[in-house]
């Protein structure tokens, strides 16, 4: 790096969560390089962005990327169908943030915790039984090692389900009930609308994993990240609605067409496991880190407008960003 010129941050994964994350880096004026299969990202037009490619779980590539960070990021988003992938992933993002001397923060969901009664917070043990909830816990474990062998400087921050600008078809908010609402078609929810749920607005994730970037107070932890209050997703649906100026209905699927609708879709299939988050309160609690680093969530109206917003009109000048020193960075 030479003197006066921002730090390298890289972020591993260009999903929803990478995607904001990049946002929040650019806004604190840290350059950015982001890495994930193909060195292509479609997002609103950011030439100052990097782009690379290559698999994040061989370590040549990892070491060649991660080259001049100060801080790493893993927000890597697969498939349920590919999640046995995540372990392999982790070793590989440690090997390039070690080889770069590089902090290296992990952008974690709540699976590990598994059915817990009660609110979901900092400190309580990661017991899932489901495999997938045991493929974070694996990951999480690998990274946490990595930080007490003294490997990197690790933390992990940790969200519930996610909406906001940019959280489409893979978010339970995301095309199906903001999308649909916006469009003045009811909500498609699965399980039971009437649960108490935490979700996890986009912009809030980003800025607290900036934050674990930049303050070494959050290193060889992990943590919630700031969540407003619970509340039903059936009052999310009419708080839509009434900011859209559209009508509040809402189409549940029941938890058996889910088991029924599994037989015919891998999707639903590997949802079937993870259904207790939909059909029991999932509630968690974010006060460690609001505390700790005091960083707190937007307001749920104030985020649930924004996205709104964002829904009516989506970025339509994207470009499709190749690095053109791909090359020089990658095999």
């Amino acid at each position: 790096m030479t003197p006066g010129s921002p730090d390298l941050h890289v972020i591993f994964g260009t999903g929803p969560l990478g995607l904001a994350l990049m946002r929040e880096l650019r806004a604190r004026g840290h350059r950015v390089r982001m890495i994930n299969r193909s060195a292509r990202v479609g997002f609103a037009k950011d030439l100052s962005t990097e782009v690379g490619g290559g698999d994040a779980a061989d370590p040549k590539l990892t070491r060649e990327v991660c080259e001049g960070a100060s801080v790493v990021y893993h927000c890597v988003g697969l498939p349920y169908a590919r999640w046995n992938e995540f372990p392999g992933i982790m070793r590989g993002i440690v090997e390039g943030a070690a080889s770069a001397g590089a902090r290296l923060v992990y952008g974690d969901n709540l699976y590990g915790y598994g059915h817990v009664d009660g609110p979901i917070r900092d400190g309580l043990p990661e017991s899932a039984t489901t495999v997938k909830g045991r493929l974070r816990i694996e990951a999480a474990t690998l990274l946490l090692d990595a930080h007490r062998a003294g490997r990197v400087r690790a933390a992990i921050g940790r969200g519930s389900d996610f909406f906001g600008p940019g959280a489409t078809d893979n978010a339970m908010l995301g095309a199906r009930v903001f999308g649909r609402l916006v469009a003045g078609k009811p909500a498609q929810f699965v399980g039971d609308p009437d649960r108490l749920h935490s979700y996890t607005y986009l912009p809030d994730f980003a800025r607290a994993l900036a934050r674990l970037g930049e303050d070494d107070a959050g290193a060889g932890q992990s943590w919630i990240v700031p969540n407003a209050p619970a509340v039903t997703t059936r009052s999310i649906v009419q708080s839509i609605a009434r900011i859209a100026g559209t009508g509040a209905k809402i189409a549940v699927l029941a938890p058996w067409m889910v088991g029924l609708l599994g037989v015919f879709s891998p999707v639903m299939r590997e949802l079937k496991e993870m259904l207790y988050e939909f059909t029991d309160d999932f509630v968690t609690d974010s006060t460690r880190f609001e505390d700790s680093f005091d960083l707190h969530a937007t307001p749920l109206d104030t985020a649930l407008a924004d996205t709104v917003a964002w829904w009516k009109a989506p970025p339509t000048a994207t470009e499709t960003l190749e690095s053109p020193s791909r090359r020089r960075i990658l095999p």
